[in-house]
């Protein structure tokens, strides 16, 4: 990177939450913000308050020194013109052309790509993936998404739209997912999926310490599920060890399809550690041929909750010859 220009900022749009980070060029974090999302509010509105935030990031350093802006954004997204294609936690963001809306707004260089994407490009510069030529990241939070390293690139498709893990049909008659379709792994075994399998249990005269949470009218999270697994609580456990063997059996077929040395398990609902774990290892090795049988190791991601960020840094780096 030449003259002054060492700085790049990074936004991830997943989530719950947008996270908004500034870091130079040697990969080391500067500023870090995290903002509530409020999909409902529409695209204008919350394009309006990524810009904040980015200026807010920026406060007391020259625009001048940005080298560029990498955008992390929930798929389907055509990383070639950043125009997000209706994604499914996203409402009403058909055809949204964000990367030039921000370049406009921001008066930076813009890059974007899909979140799980770039997790997978993080973890692989930054995170656990480092020397590791071949891994399957996948994100269990709100949807469930998927990323490809493949001989050490990243594996967009044709159009830019491969690793679509969360849209792995497991179940045609089952629950009808944010995309369309029904039985998808997102449908089944996503944080909304774990909360409403939790609920539905419970509905049907199943016994809960979690009934306490739902008797005060309120839905529940695969936080509170997990939390209640942690303390004993039997249908808790149950509920988050079924999303675990679908997660296991949506892995078992991209060990089959990609044979990689490293699947990285990230997301809101990958805190449950050795509880989700455990019993994705063992689901991936019964559904898996036996000539795969510890070729492939199964861990957590070492970025956490930023993992999407420092995706977008090194999709920076890679279009600014860093």
């Amino acid at each position: 990177m030449s003259g002054k220009k060492d700085l790049i900022v990074a936004i991830d749009l997943g989530g719950t939450y947008f996270r908004v980070m500034l870091a130079n060029k040697d990969g080391r974090r500067v500023a870090h913000v995290r903002k509530e999302t409020r999909a409902a509010a529409g695209p204008e509105a919350i394009e309006k308050r990524l810009v904040a935030a980015v200026r807010e990031v920026l406060s007391g350093w020259p625009a001048a020194r940005v080298a560029g802006v990498g955008v992390a954004a929930p798929g389907p997204i055509d990383p070639q013109t950043g125009v997000l294609h209706a994604p499914p936690n996203l409402p009403g963001w058909n055809e949204i052309p964000l990367r030039d809306r921000l370049q406009e707004w921001l008066g930076l260089p813009v890059w974007a790509g899909n979140d799980a994407n770039l997790a997978a490009l993080g973890e692989h510069r930054f995170g656990c993936g480092r020397g590791v030529d071949d891994l399957v990241y996948l994100t269990i939070s709100t949807g469930i998404g998927g990323g490809i390293i493949s001989r050490g690139e990243l594996l967009l498709g044709s159009h830019g739209l491969a690793a679509e893990a969360g849209h792995i049909i497991l179940e045609p008659n089952g629950p009808l997912c944010g995309c369309g379709q029904h039985g998808c792994l997102e449908a089944l075994a996503s944080g909304p999926a774990i909360g409403r399998r939790a609920v539905d249990a419970i509905t049907a005269g199943e016994s809960s310490t979690l009934q306490v949470v739902l008797g005060n009218g309120a839905g529940l999270t695969a936080h509170q599920v997990v939390d209640a697994a942690r303390a004993g609580d039997r249908l808790a456990g149950d509920v988050l060890r079924q999303a675990a063997i679908y997660v296991g059996m949506g892995i078992a077929t991209l060990v089959h399809l990609l044979d990689p040395a490293l699947v990285v398990i990230g997301g809101g609902v990958s805190n449950a550690g050795d509880l989700l774990l455990d019993p994705i290892r063992q689901t991936v090795r019964e559904r898996t041929m036996e000539a795969y049988h510890g070729g492939v190791t199964i861990v957590p991601t070492a970025l956490g909750d930023d993992v999407g960020l420092w995706g977008a840094i090194a999709l920076v780096m890679d279009r600014v010859a860093v």
